[in-house]
């Protein structure tokens, strides 16, 4: 009996393999979809679009941009789970991948059912205050917050658990400091009300509209979530540099998913087209011009330690806040 056991596991085993194997080898048989997680003209929207024409001569078969929004991007990551046949993408970030499982009861995927086969392009977050707010950097910034005993600044964030309110807070633990969090249903109406002098403070991209901004005055830069200033702006100074904050980096990407099961061949096709894709000039072009990063070429495994890393630091400033899923 064990041994007719072990034969019908190890006839499996080899009908598993030889399934995978199939699947490999005839991908793509048919049009793939790239799933947005978000509405039609949104920033990741213009990705996907941006490297629509160019992956798709590269796979042989249309590569159909499919947008599906809602519960904060969760949506369209299960509609991508839901594919089985390895012809269902997902243009991700860490709004959609790790955030909704952290906040939500409801969602019951984990970041961990899914790898990443691109990434693509990345944005530094940068801390925003005020025009009139009294402190221009990160040092005047700690010490401002200092004095304010029983009078904590107000941090704008788009909502309890969102990426911009888990680095308000793991910024607030490593500068010692207290704050208010405010929490708004959009980057939009917080930004307006952080122009307008309601709040002190918010994390953001800094890429799109913010720069203009800033340099227009309407907004203040503190400083940009990075090691080092940037080349293109080095009047803004890395809250990296600070004692308090050293290792305080954080970026936005944007990359591409696939099931963690995919096989590792359909997942190296598709890390081969989509950086062909990216080497399109005019494509580097489209993203510079919004102030995105575009990312060099990285193996799957370096993309899957990446994505690992983020996954561990999100669920750590989670977990240092008692942040729990809610109905």
């Amino acid at each position: 009996m064990n041994k007719l056991f072990v034969r019908s596991a190890a006839l499996v085993a080899g009908l598993a393999v030889a399934a995978s194997a199939a699947l490999a080898q005839a991908w793509p048989g048919k049009a793939v979809n790239l799933v947005v997680p978000w509405p039609a003209g949104g920033p990741s929207d213009f990705v996907a679009r941006q490297i629509q024409n160019d992956t798709q001569k590269a796979l042989g078969q249309p590569l159909v941009v499919e947008n599906i929004g809602g519960v904060g991007g969760a949506l369209g990551v299960q509609k991508m789970l839901a594919g089985t046949d390895g012809h269902t993408l997902l243009l991700g970030s860490p709004l959609e991948l790790i955030i909704p499982p952290l906040t939500l009861a409801t969602v019951k995927y984990k970041p961990t059912d899914l790898r990443m086969v691109a990434q693509l392009v990345k944005a530094p977050l940068v801390l925003i205050a005020r025009k009139d707010l009294p402190a221009g950097n990160v040092e005047e910034l700690l010490a401002l917050a200092a004095q304010r005993k029983g009078r904590p600044l107000t941090m704008a964030n788009t909502g309890a658990g969102s990426m911009f309110h888990l680095v308000a807070e793991k910024f607030a633990q490593a500068g010692g400091i207290e704050l208010i969090h405010v929490p708004y249903r959009g980057s939009a109406p917080a930004m307006g009300d952080l122009m307008g002098g309601q709040v002190d403070l918010m994390f953001t991209i800094f890429a799109g509209p913010v720069p203009a901004t800033i340099a227009d005055g309407k907004l203040k830069a503190i400083g940009l979530a990075t090691a080092q200033p940037l080349a293109k702006f080095p009047q803004i100074g890395a809250l990296a540099a600070h004692p308090r904050l050293a290792g305080f980096e954080f970026d936005s990407w944007a990359g591409v998913q696939v099931p963690r099961q995919t096989p590792d061949d359909v997942a190296q096709r598709l890390n081969k087209a989509l950086y062909d894709a990216m080497a399109n000039p005019q494509t580097r072009q489209a993203f510079e011009s919004t102030g995105n990063l575009v990312v060099a070429p990285m193996s799957l495994a370096e993309l899957d330690r990446i994505y690992q890393s983020e996954i561990a630091r999100y669920q750590s400033i989670a977990r240092s806040i008692n942040l729990q899923p809610q109905q």
